[in-house]
């Protein structure tokens, strides 16, 4: 994401610790909000086990939520540019859910 509050044009430095840079699994998301935050919880779901496991939570203010989202779409586009267009299975509409799963995960 860009960074609009450095009026000077200074580089940002983001240091990435070894456990962090390692990542998490997660193939499952859970978002809601307040009219203050929006919470993403990250889940991983093994097929045939009825329970989700959440990885990681990140909690964003709207701005920051949005600025995510307008990041996420543009890299998105940039990745079907240059690997072609990503292909969904068939799904209920608005679900992130890897498995066919009734009520879970919506975004």
């Amino acid at each position: 994401m860009e960074n609009n509050n450095n009026p000077q044009g200074q580089q940002l430095q983001i240091e990435v610790t070894p456990d962090v840079a390692h990542g998490i699994y997660a193939n499952f998301a859970i978002i809601s909000h307040t009219s203050s935050e929006f919470v993403v919880d990250l889940a991983a779901m093994m097929p045939g086990v009825p329970k989700a496991t959440v990885r990681s939570r990140v909690i964003l203010a709207p701005e920051h939520a949005k600025r995510l989202a307008m990041a996420l779409q543009e890299n998105i586009a940039r990745y079907e540019r240059q690997f072609g267009k990503i292909q969904l299975p068939n799904q209920q509409p608005r679900t992130v859910s890897p498995f066919n799963i009734k009520g879970g995960g919506e975004a």
